[in-house]
């Protein structure tokens, strides 16, 4: 076999495609953010805003989250030195599940090392716990919840994006006495549209249904101590599995599950996505649980954060951008074409300082592909104004106009 030819092959389509990936070298200034260096190929360096973070609200640079980091480093060392289950498990692990379990008002939760493999985990260990499980799933979940729900082994159903016809035509369709799953997000991260959580658990109910809700884009972000929408809603105590992130709005990694101790015991004995990882590095942990138990009590950075987000959208729109808003706090640009999504990010970056990442598939269908701005309460009002002055002056240097970006 020659395998540089089938390398070469399956690269170049990507390039062919105009879908081909390629990473910006940054380096985040301590304090500073949104700011960072943007180190190109040759070595020169230059300063940029990064509007593409995943970092919410800051607090990857908040003091009392870098100082946590430090004390916990300064006290253990670098990293856990192994599983959970094998000497893995320390104080600040422990003191973050508790944070996160309160969080949720659930009696447990369990960390891992990113959501992505606590979906994963955790829905694809299910069906080990209930022989027979039929999991309906979102047609837009997270590429995470899809791989969870492929690799179980069980029974699965996928509904039309919030259709609550069909997930009910689903549900009916099905043996009531066979166990269920209906599995679901509460902010999807592509459109910036909501899950409609109430009704979802109106049917689980009607029809004997677990729920398992990804609350990655929304924890920290909404309801009054962070819980995401779910506790903004008053519906928390109406969902069996909460999976969340400390990557984004807690700027630090990690992710979690939270549920009934039963459920947590189970999935911790079960999922091999779980035993057989190492644990998160304690200062990582540390970190974690200082942001989390910040964002318990700053309600102003989170009404900072939607004031300047919904601000944004209404200068974009003004220019008559094709924004996709749906009332959350994402910020897509609708370009419909990888290349011209491509040709602007680059030149945002290298003419204007402003760093946006162009998405395509698969993150997002073909004909979709979109810039997705994420505004923070760090961004400051120079920020936005630079941005859409930005925006404005690309279009007469790209000779592009506002019909062309929205065919």
């Amino acid at each position: 076999m020659d395998i540089d030819t089938h390398l070469d092959h399956a690269l170049q389509k990507l390039h062919d495609e105009g879908r081909y990936r390629t990473f910006i070298d940054i380096e985040r200034k301590k304090g500073q953010y949104p700011r960072a260096t943007w180190v190109r190929e040759d070595g020169t360096e230059s300063e940029i805003t990064v509007w593409c973070g995943n970092d919410y609200l800051g607090m990857g640079q908040h003091p009392s989250v870098v100082q946590a980091m430090h004390d916990a480093l300064e006290a253990t060392g670098a990293g856990s030195g192994g599983t959970r289950n094998i000497s893995g498990t320390t104080i600040y692990h422990k003191e973050l599940e508790a944070e996160l379990a309160d969080l949720h008002q659930k009696e447990a939760a369990l960390l891992f090392t990113s959501a992505y493999i606590a979906n994963d985990a955790t829905l694809s260990t299910l069906p080990k716990l209930f022989p027979g499980l039929i999991i309906y799933s979102d047609a837009l979940n997270h590429a995470s919840m899809i791989e969870g729900v492929r690799r179980n082994g069980g029974a699965k159903r996928i509904f039309r994006h919030n259709d609550l016809e069909h997930l009910r035509e689903l549900l009916a369709a099905d043996d009531p006495a066979t166990p269920k799953v209906i599995a679901f997000e509460s902010v999807y991260s592509m459109d910036g549209d909501f899950g409609p959580i109430a009704e979802i658990c109106d049917l689980a109910d009607e029809f004997g249904a677990m729920t398992y809700i990804d609350e990655v884009h929304a924890v920290g972000m909404y309801g009054p101590r962070g819980g995401g929408v779910a506790e903004r809603d008053g519906l928390m105590d109406r969902i069996d599995i909460i999976n969340g992130t400390l990557a984004k709005a807690y700027g630090v990694m990690g992710g979690y599950i939270a549920a009934s101790a039963k459920m947590v015991d189970a999935i911790r004995s079960y999922a091999p996505g779980f035993i057989f990882t190492t644990s998160l590095a304690p200062s990582v942990a540390a970190g974690c649980a200082a942001s989390v138990r910040h964002l318990k009590e700053d309600q102003a950075r989170r009404d900072l954060h939607h004031e300047r987000a919904t601000s944004l959208k209404m200068r974009l729109k003004s220019l008559g951008l094709p924004i996709i808003d749906h009332g959350s706090h994402i910020v897509p640009v609708h370009v419909g074409d990888p290349v011209k999504c491509k040709r602007i990010s680059d030149m945002l970056l290298s003419e204007f300082g402003i760093y946006v990442q162009p998405i395509n598939f698969p993150t997002v269908p073909r004909g979709t592909e979109r810039l997705r701005f994420t505004p923070s309460p760090v961004h400051a009002p120079d920020d936005h104004d630079h941005l859409v002055r930005s925006f404005d002056a690309l279009w007469s240097m790209c000779e592009l106009n506002r019909a062309q970006l929205s065919a």
